[in-house]
Parts: C-alpha cells; structure tokens; sequence
C-alpha cells in the first residue's frame, strides 16, 4: 500500500506546468478522491461537535491562532496621571484633554492632547509621556500675578493705563494677556502722540509661583503735525482750510495746544470738517480724493497731505416747503425761510432749517413729524433747487412718563420737573424744558435727555428720563490765596439731594485775615409737595475792614454779625418766581481804642475820635439790632447754572429795615444779565447791567434821618468792578498829614503816604460787557477760559462830611486848662511806659516832656469821589481751572476815573482744594 502525503503537501496539487496529461482512469481517480474529501468535511465537523473521535490522519490538521503582538498591546491606555499640579485638580486638567483609558495611544492622539494643554493658557511648561501604556502628563502651571508694576510712564499716568490692561492682581499669567497689553499700552500713547512708545514687559519670580509683571515704557517724544500740506485747492488759501481743521501744525505758540499732535481719528474728523466748510460755501461738489499722513525721515513728526476736488459754486434755486400737515400752510413756511433764491448754498443752513420745522412741528404736537429735504441740482446753470417736505404725521400725546434708574432719589423729585404730564397733548417746548430743568438739579449724569419713544398706538408717545445718579454730597477744604483777602482757609459740607428728596442742607467755615464766617443752611424745594420752596440760614460773620497807608493795610473798624435768614419762593411762570425773606441781624461794631480813641473832654473818659477815625466811622460804633423784609422777583432762562452760553436773568429786588429793630431803610436792587452764544462759534458774549439806592427813612416820632450807616451803604471795586482796588470807587476821605518845610506846614499828597478811608455810597450802578473766547481742545482740556471785557460803574450819594484842616495841631489840656505832657516812665513790673502828665516849667522855663499832641492831629482832610459820573476800565482775563483750583487772573487799564478813585491794573484770585 502507498503512503498518502500530509493533506499540506504541496505535491498533492501540482503546478499545471510541470504535471503530465492524466490517463482516463486517472482522471477518474482523482475526481473520486475529490468527492471523497469533500463528502466528509461535515461528518468530520460534527464528529468533534459531539466529541467523537478526532478525524482520520489523512485530513488536514486545523491552522494555529497567532500570538498577540507586544507592541500593539504596549499602545492600548492602561491609566493616565498628572504630575507637577499645583493649584489645579488633576481631574480638572484630564478634564482638558480627550485622551481616555481604554483608547489606543498614538502620536496623533498625543499631538491634539497637547493642543487642548496650550489652549487653556494654563501651563507654561507641559508633556506628555507612554510609559507601556501608563500615559503620564507633566505640567508646569502658570504662576499667579501678584502685583503689575509700570515704569518710565511720566505722560500719562498710571490711573489711565491700569483700567486698559487685562493682567491684573491674583490672576494667571498668560503670555497672550501680556502680548496684548503691550499693545494696548502703546495704543495709548499713539492716541497722546507718541508713535514712538515701545513697551517692554519683564517677570520677577517670587516664592511660592507668583511673579511680578514689569511693564518698562519708554515713551519716545510726541509726534506733531510738522506740515498740513493741501493740493487741489483754488478758491482757498491752505492758511483759510487749515484754519477749519482742528489738528494744527507744531508751533511755539501752540505750546499749550494738544491738537498739533498726531491722531488718526482726528485726520477722519478734519476731512469732515473740509467738506463742511466747501457744502457752506456753495461746493456741494467737493470731495476729499485722499488723506496721508507719512513720518518724517527722523521718525519724529508727521507731515499730512490733503488732496481735495473743489468742484464749481452753487447758488440756491428754488426753495419752498410742502406741508403735508393739516396745521402749516405750505407758501405761508416758504416765506419765512432764511435762504432765498440767488443766495449762495450752505449746507449749514439747509440742517438748520431741518431742524427748525422739526421743532416747530413738535411744538404743536407732532412728535413725529418728518421733515426731509429734497434737493434737486441743476448743472447747467449751477443751481440747488429744494423742497422741505413736512410728511404727514399724527398729533402725539404723552400716554405715560417713565423715569428708570434712581436708586436714592425718589420719583417725585424728578418727575415735578416734567413740564408735560400724562395725556398732554406733546410739546418738544416742553420737553426741552423738562430736560434743562432735570440736569439744573445736578443729581444725574452730565448731558441728560430725555427720550421719546413710540408709544401703544400712533398718536401716542412715551417719555423716559433714564437717569444715573451721581454723588451729591460736598465735603471741601480749601487754602488759597487772594490779592483781597490775602491768605484764606474754608471747609465747607453740603448734601444737594438730603434723604433723595431734593433738600439742600449745608455747613460752611471761612477764614482769612480780614474775615471770618460759619453758616449753616437748610433749602426745601417743595413744601408739602407743593411749588413754594423754604429756607433758613443762620450765620455768624466777623469782618475787619481796612485802609491803606504806604501799600501796608490797617485795620479800622470790626463788624460782628450774628442772625439768620427765611425765606420762601413761589413760581409766577416756568422762568420767573416771587421770593419773599424776613433777616434779623445782631449788628456789633468796634474799633480799637489804643488807636482810634482819646479822652476829648479831658475827664479821663477815652472816645472815638473823629480825628483819628472819620464822623462817619464813629457814628455806625456801637451795638444794634435789624430786622428787615425784603421782597424780589426773579426770571431765569438760563441754559446752565454753572457756566451758560445762552439765556437771561432778571433780579429786581426790595428790602426794608424798620420792621423793628434799631435802623430805618429802604433798599431797592436790580439785577439783569444776558448771554449770547455768537453764532455757535463757541464766543459767547454777555451784558451785565446792575444798579441800587438806599434811601433813609424818619425815626418813629423823629425827625428825618440825615444819612445812612457806614456799615449799611453800597461799596464798589474790587472784585465786582475790575480795574479798581477795593472799595476803589466812590466817596471817600483822604487823611492827609502835614510836614514841616521852609515854607511851613505842608500836606503830603503822594497817594500811598495817606490814609484813605472809602465811605461809601447811597446810590451806585454797573455795567458791563464780555467776550469768551474759545480755544482749542488742548486749552479747553486744561479748563482755560480768556475774555476781553470792558466795565463800567459809579457810586455817590453821601452828604460831605465836617472836614478838619489842622497844620499845627492840637494841644491837650485837662479839664482845669492844664497843659497835659507825655511822660516816659516804668510800670510796676519794670516795662517802658508812657504816661500823661501835668509837670511845672523847669527852672530853665523849658520843659523836658513832649507836648501831647494828638497823633496824626496834624492832618488836612480832603473829600474826593461823590459823583455819579461813569468810571470806564477795559482788559483781558483769563479763568482756569488750575491744579490747584479755580484761577481769575485780570489785567485792566483804566480808560476814565474821577479825582480820589484807587485803581489797580492786575488782580487775581487763586485756591486749591485737599
């Protein structure tokens, strides 16, 4: 028998090329073999299914399974760890990864593991590590910011750099954070003018991961505006059009100015501000066709060019106006239009009379009345016609008045200033009133408005005063120093909105050298809610009025007040209102007697006098009481409290003292100013009219009093009539001593060796007129404020006083007729004195004591002023909101004065606030 060859045997199945051609029978062989071995696959299968007997041998042996390859076991997640955290949890940063156990581990995987690592901006170092399917993840975190540090900022100051960078204390470092603040910093000083900043920004470690971030500025010069160059212009000068700009070339005279540094956003305005200026002057067809600004060669400055497309001049066309509200009359409104036809075209004034049909339409309730121009342009004969087309709109009403935003002022105080209430028919009137009235009260943000919104039907509108309040409590100490009061010390607290209800409670002190003051006042704007306002103050003044002698002041006479003030106001219309006051005043008035006193009878009693002090300063000596009434109506239609550009104001007021009380008068006053803002150029120009008299009245049973108290008259100068000293115009008494001379006595009359005491007056008035000039933005920045003004004003009215004229002066005698001397002696406790004495002639016949004449007895007494005549100054001042406070500065020159006035031709007031 042959043996059968293993089932793998390749020889079992030859290769076609190298088998021979089978017989017949052989053929049939193998055929039969084949279905042998086919008809037994299954019969084997199930016979180790049912665990018979294995297969015969001459079947093929089943093929081995292949052993699991290590490296592919090695890339399968077993577990994945964190090493080097710190402050995080590792959850947290596994949290960041998308690697997970059970996953296979390739690069690719590790690759976008890192990834999500930096995207977080939380580690400054990190890795990752497969240790046979043990994946471990190294960080290194980034540390913690404990303070930012800037250096070399000298510019601009570090309280505008903080709030622009994003690092910031207890945060995590991050390179990108760092990148951008760098850039951010320097963008900030490109906005100054320095496009040659750079930044540099530096670490300091510190213990436990926290660093300091350094940021080293250098901030380089300010880039200016070297040249404005301007191509395309004919019908202008490049002085004209740069004019019109608001950047400005460097010069040495715009050392003040801020507007000669370059800006980007500022080159886009002055484009505007050309095009502007050409649509103002006929050009509707100008165009700016580029703007570049190029650095110098030095990298210093910037040099602009401008080149622009003038185009031809128009003239207005035809200009009419189609109403299509009910209420306007179409010719009537075409009538009064301020342009006409032939006038050159301003674009200017096309807006503004947009702008005046929209107010007056809503002046009549059309709230939203739409008006649009319509402009047709003729080129062949350069012409502009227009058509204002009013479009038809419904009469509005208010459905409601909201007011958002307060949080301590209650909504009664705000909403009484609304001038329209719900379901008034609308008034922009109103409204605009309503708005000025709100931000008079100076309890919310600067340039409030409010807004009108559409309400739940077409005729119906919403009025929202959105408001955001500010503090209104004052707490201010102050020093200065003044050319008037010399140096001056004030503290003062005032709350504008007590309790949120719009009440004004304030506390003031004062001190200088010739004043000293405490107040305490109480303002209710609403009583019971009603429209009647109330105060009180009560007070306390001291005040030591002077004279000159040789430029050294000296005090003359003390005035003490002690009183308080009511008052109530009542609203006649929107601008006018009827305030009525009832001051009682403790009045105590001194002078010091060891100058100004003398025992004129010789019975030792020492009284004031009039030598030494003036009749009319001896009279107002002593205590009294006044009780007076006073009465005044008021208009105010000013724009602003503080500073207005627009609006008048009207005082006429009346006071009289005798209702009780211990002085007999009658005051009247009046007040009026008016502002003008010129053209909206930014001059605004102001009239200033103002006048009184004081008129006495009988005592009760007596007869008619002759004068007023010194104390109680009008005085004028220095600081309400400028070009004058203080108290420099009106009546006056010059104290002029005598001097010995060849020829005898003679007076001083040099202006500075003389007392001069300024008495006063009945009647006095001023006027005055003043221009504010506006600068540039730099100087507006700095609070600089000049004008040019010209004042006029008089003061007169007292009876001439008894003159003494004494060039030898007087010998005192005693009550006997005995000559009194001046003898020098000691007191008890060994001081110099001097003393009165009678002595005997010595034996020689002359006495060793000087003879007791009064001092300063040997005078001429001269009465100057008392003429209603007009004095005239003119100058130039300059109001700056200084680093140290509010700053007047004055230069005046007198154009005309009467004999005795004191003029002074530079003052100024200046005081700082801590």
């Amino acid at each position: 028998m042959n043996r059968r060859k293993p089932a793998g045997d390749q020889s079992v199945y030859p290769h076609p090329a190298t088998s021979k051609p089978a017989s017949a029978a052989g053929r049939f062989a193998i055929a039969l073999t084949c279905g042998s071995m086919l008809a037994g696959v299954p019969y084997s299968a199930l016979a180790q299914d049912e665990g018979d007997a294995p297969a015969p041998a001459t079947q093929p042996a089943p093929a081995p399974t292949p052993a699991p390859d290590p490296a592919a076991q090695s890339n399968i997640i077993r577990s994945i760890s964190v090493a080097g955290a710190e402050r995080l949890e590792p959850t947290t940063i596994l949290s960041y990864i998308r690697l997970r156990v059970g996953q296979e581990y390739t690069s690719v995987a590790a690759d976008e593991a890192l990834k999500d690592l930096g995207a977080t901006e939380l580690f400054s170092n990190f890795s990752i590590r497969n240790d046979a399917g043990n994946v471990v993840i190294t960080v290194t975190e980034n540390p913690v910011i404990n303070r930012i540090v800037l250096e070399g900022n000298k510019r601009l100051d570090s309280e505008k750099i903080v709030p622009e960078i994003k690092l910031a204390p207890r945060q995590i470092f991050t390179r990108s954070k760092v990148r951008a603040d760098v850039a951010r910093i320097i963008e900030l000083y490109k906005r100054q003018g320095r496009f040659a900043a750079s930044v540099e920004p530096k670490m300091v470690q510190l213990p436990q991961n926290r660093v300091d971030v350094v940021f080293e500025i250098s901030e380089g010069p300010k880039s200016k505006v070297r040249q404005i160059n301007i191509i395309g212009n004919e019908q202008f000068s490049d002085g004209e059009l740069r004019g019109e700009m608001v950047t400005k070339q460097a010069r040495f005279y715009r050392f003040f100015s801020s507007n000669t540094s370059y800006d980007p956003d500022r080159l886009a305005f002055d484009q505007q501000k050309l095009r502007q200026f050409y649509l103002t002057e006929g050009y509707a067809d100008f165009r700016v066709v580029s703007a570049v600004a190029e650095l110098t060669p030095d990298q210093q400055d910037f040099i602009i060019t401008y080149v622009v497309e003038e185009g031809e001049r128009y003239k207005f066309g035809n200009v009419t106006v189609d109403s299509q509200l009910r209420d306007f009359d179409s010719n009537a409104m075409s009538e009064r239009l301020p342009m006409g036809t032939g006038d050159w075209y301003d674009a200017k004034a096309v807006e503004d009379t947009v702008e005046q049909l929209s107010e007056l339409a809503g002046r009549f309730g059309y709230a939203f009345a739409d008006v649009q121009p319509r402009f047709t342009r003729n080129k062949d004969n350069l012409t502009m016609d227009i058509t204002f087309i009013l479009r038809e709109a419904p009469r509005v009403y208010v459905e409601r008045v909201d007011v958002n935003g307060n949080t301590l002022t209650q909504d009664k105080v705000i909403r009484r200033e609304f001038r329209l209430s719900e379901g008034d028919a609308f008034n922009s009137l109103g409204v605009q009133r309503t708005t000025a009235r709100i931000n008079s009260l100076g309890y919310f943000q600067e340039n409030f408005e409010v807004n009108q919104v559409e309400g739940s039907a077409p005729d119906r509108i919403v009025l929202e005063a959105n408001v955001e309040e500010q503090p209104t409590g004052e707490l201010q100490f102050s020093a200065g120093f003044s050319s008037i009061e010399r140096f001056i010390l004030a503290g003062s607290i005032r709350q504008r909105n007590f309790r949120g209800r719009g009440q004004t409670i304030g506390l003031s002190l004062n001190y200088s050298q010739f004043s000293r003051s405490a107040q305490v006042s109480f303002t209710e704007p609403y009583v019971f809610d009603r429209n009647i306002s109330t105060g009180i103050d009560i007070y306390r003044r001291d005040i030591s009025s002077f004279n000159f002698r040789n430029r050294d002041r000296n005090t003359t006479f003390e005035q003490a007040t002690t009183g308080f003030g009511i008052r109530v106001g009542v609203p006649l219309t929107e601008f006018m209102s009827l305030v009525g006051s009832y001051t009682l005043n403790y009045d105590d008035v001194s002078l010091d007697q060891n100058i100004f006193f003398s025992d004129l009878d010789g019975d030792g009693t020492r009284e004031c006098d009039p030598l030494l002090a003036g009749r009319f300063l001896c009279d107002a000596l002593g205590e009294r009481l006044s009780s007076i009434v006073g009465l005044s109506l008021n208009y105010n239609s000013l724009n602003s409290r503080l500073r207005p550009t627009r609006g008048r104001t009207v005082t006429l007021s009346t006071e009289f003292a005798g209702l009780g009380g211990d002085v007999r008068y009658l005051r009247f006053r009046g007040r009026g100013q008016q502002f003008w803002n010129v053209a909206n150029s930014g001059f605004i120009f102001s009239l200033l009219a103002e006048g009184g008299t004081i008129i006495p009245l009988q005592d009760r049973g007596g007869p008619q009093v002759e004068d007023i108290l010194l104390t109680d008259r009008f005085f004028l100068g220095e600081p309400q009539f400028r070009g004058f000293d203080i108290r420099g115009v009106g009546p006056r008494i010059l104290t002029q001593p005598y001097i010995d001379s060849a020829d005898g006595p003679v007076p001083v009359t040099e202006r500075r060796s003389v007392r001069d005491d300024a008495l006063g007056g009945r009647n006095y008035y001023l006027a005055r007129a003043e221009l504010e000039v506006p600068l540039g933005t730099g100087a507006r920045e700095l609070g600089l404020r000049p004008s040019v003004w010209v004042d006029v004003g008089a003061l007169w009215g007292v009876t001439q006083p008894v003159l003494q004229d004494n060039p030898f002066g007087i010998q005192q005698t005693d009550a006997d007729g005995n000559l009194i001397f001046i003898e020098n002696g000691t007191d008890a406790d060994g001081n110099a004195i001097q003393f009165a004495t009678i002595n005997p002639i010595a034996a020689d016949g002359v006495t060793d004591n000087v003879p007791s004449i009064r001092p300063n007895s040997r005078i001429r007494e001269v009465f100057l002023g008392n003429s209603p005549s007009p004095r005239i100054t003119a100058g130039i001042g300059v109001n700056w909101n200084s680093p140290f406070g509010p700053f007047r500065i004055d230069f005046a020159q007198t154009i005309r004065k009467v004999e005795g006035d004191d003029d002074k031709t530079f003052t100024f007031n200046v005081g700082t606030q801590f």
